[in-house]
């Protein structure tokens, strides 16, 4: 039954798509954590993305179908671990 549970959240509808460095498309996005023209964190079905780059600018935010659209210069796309606690990105740039 918990295959079936599973399949019934929207694990599965998690896709990440870069257009040429300068267009970036999430979906399955829960929360947007934090964000400037730097750095955009973002909870997803997969775990917690961190988008870095240049000019960064969120054109599209749909919580309710969990789509984000992103433009500027994307330098990295990273993710962190699940099961890691919330702070720990935000403790590794303070220790870094």
């Amino acid at each position: 039954m918990a295959y079936e549970d599973g399949k019934l959240r929207s694990e599965g509808a998690h896709h990440v798509i870069l257009e040429g460095r300068e267009e970036l498309s999430v979906s399955g996005v829960e929360e947007v954590e934090s964000f400037d023209e730097e750095t955009i964190v973002m909870v997803t079905v997969k775990g917690t993305l961190v988008v870095r780059g240049e000019d960064l600018h969120i054109e599209k935010l749909s919580l309710d179908g969990g789509d984000l659209r992103v433009e500027g210069l994307v330098e990295s796309l990273t993710y962190e671990d699940e099961g890691q606690a919330r702070g720990g990105f935000f403790a590794r740039l303070l220790r870094g």
